[in-house]
């Protein structure tokens, strides 16, 4: 058999999102459901005369008869109307019916007699499932070209709003926010003289309870044994950067020696944690309020899940070739504006770069049900799982250092601890005003207070800090840093 034909390659693959295998014609609607998945999500492929186990079977009705029937189906049950190629293709003289449908623009579709409500059709994987009213919502968004975080919510008028949070970030990135920036940006939605908070606006502010980020530092390669948790809420700045701190705290450092000086190097690489985050908080779906973004370390990785498959019929593919979809454009652009996001498309792949330049095995990311799915691997050191609630020593070549240190139970900070840039500024501030406050510090840096606190305490439990008095008392800093404000 010719394994080289396009056709053939595909169907080794087994079935997917955009593919599946049908022995012979299903009575029913069972190809129109699959037909209106496909439309809805990101086109496909249904080809009959293929078993489920990828077996070539072939034809066993009368080739015209079945196109007549697929296409009078068609016309007869799916709504709008698809559109749809039925072609015939021969594999070593197997013949097999090719059904092809493109991704459509006039969502939602559905199957006619049930209506749009019940007969409204997505595929999740390799199967389909009957859509939510929220992925209706999103598929009609799709058809006017409008993202979720663009809409108004009209509970929500501007002069009732603190904007505290959102002008800090903007002052931290030299920029100022204007009520003119914020109804180009759609932060602002302008209606009949009221000015209302969108979506973006509200989700960026913390508004919204069910935007929220859980974090887990699990003992072992699975989720069997709970070393620490946290779970953070508020505005996205501050769950962003309390996420980050989470991460950096329970990896560990590799060393390198430049001639008379020790530099520490997180054990994947700081920008790749960040973009990562960046990503998965600027794509998920923050239209269906039971899910959150769920961050795990494990001894062999770092599992990054956000909520809501890829966007406006993406692939796994496109990814890799650099394709982008942008689900959430207001905050995509505000990300921009402050300097979060550097080139649109290329996040994915500057992640596997940087990763791969340090050694480490190749990030995954895949697409889970509903969900996009992102692993960063640890290096390999030894059995990692020895390393919790031990002393850590040895010799990594490859990685062009020594790793030392003591983990705690609570899953991996080390004697060398290594200072963030956030934490450096921090310190710096401090060196320069020992009687710094709170609300200084968070003027300066353009950062909540609960993320001053945050870094705080761990500088403090690093041994970089101690507060010396109560209230009026001053920082005092325990170990030289180098860093420069």
């Amino acid at each position: 058999m010719n394994s080289e034909q396009p056709l053939l390659l595909e169907i080794q693959k087994g079935e997917s999102k955009t593919l599946e295998f049908k022995q012979q014609l299903p009575k029913g609607q069972q190809i129109a459901k699959t037909l209106i998945a496909f439309a809805n999500s990101s086109g496909g492929k249904l080809i009959i005369g293929v078993t489920d186990d990828r077996q070539l079977v072939g034809i066993q009705e009368d080739i015209f008869d079945l196109q007549d029937k697929i296409t009078s189906m068609i016309y007869e049950l799916c709504v709008p109307q698809l559109a749809v190629q039925i072609y015939v293709e021969n594999i070593d003289g197997i013949e097999l019916l090719v059904v092809e449908v493109a991704r459509g623009s006039l969502f939602p579709y559905y199957l006619k007699p049930m209506g749009r409500e019940q007969g409204t059709y997505i595929r999740i994987g390799a199967s389909n499932r009957v859509a939510s009213p929220e992925n209706i919502q999103q598929l009609e968004l799709q058809r006017l070209n409008v993202s979720f975080d663009a809409l108004a919510n009209y509970q929500y008028p501007l002069e009732k709003l603190d904007l505290t949070v959102l002008e800090a970030a903007f002052k931290a990135a030299d920029k100022t926010l204007t009520l003119e920036k914020m109804l180009n940006l759609k932060l602002v939605i302008e209606e009949q003289g009221q000015r209302y908070a969108s979506h973006g606006l509200l989700i960026l502010l913390g508004q919204y309870e069910h935007v929220m980020t859980q974090c887990a530092r699990f003992k072992g390669t699975n989720m069997s044994v709970f070393l620490d948790r946290k779970e953070y809420i508020g505005d996205l700045f501050s769950q962003i950067e309390q996420t980050e701190i989470f991460i950096k705290n329970h990896l560990s450092l590799r060393a390198e020696i430049r001639g008379l000086k020790r530099y520490d190097y997180l054990e994947i690489p700081e920008s790749a944690i960040r973009e990562a985050l960046i990503n998965a908080y600027v794509h998920r779906d923050y239209s269906n309020f039971g899910r959150n973004i769920k961050v795990a370390v494990y001894d062999d990785l770092v599992n990054i899940v956000s909520p809501g498959g890829l966007p406006n019929g993406l692939t796994e593919d496109d990814l890799l070739y650099g394709r982008s979809e942008i689900r959430n454009r207001v905050l995509a652009r505000v990300f921009r504006e402050l300097g979060y996001i550097e080139h649109w498309g290329s996040g994915l792949q500057r992640i596997i770069q940087m990763c791969e330049v340090e050694g480490l095995t190749t990030p995954e990311f895949s697409e889970t049900g509903d969900f996009f799915d992102v692993k960063l691997y640890r290096p390999v050191i030894e059995s990692v799982s020895d390393m919790v609630d031990g002393t850590v020593s040895s010799t990594i070549e490859d990685l062009g250092g020594t790793v030392s240190g003591t983990i705690a139970e609570s899953g991996g900070t080390t004697e060398s601890y290594i200072l963030t840039e956030r934490q450096i500024q921090i310190l710096g501030l401090i060196q320069q005003q020992p009687k710094i406050s709170y609300r200084q510090m968070t003027e300066q840096l353009g950062i909540h207070k609960s993320a001053i606190q945050k870094h705080l305490e761990s500088l403090k439990d690093a041994g970089w800090l101690e507060r010396v008095g109560g209230t009026r008392g001053y920082w005092a800093i325990k170990k030289e840093f180098g860093g420069e404000v």
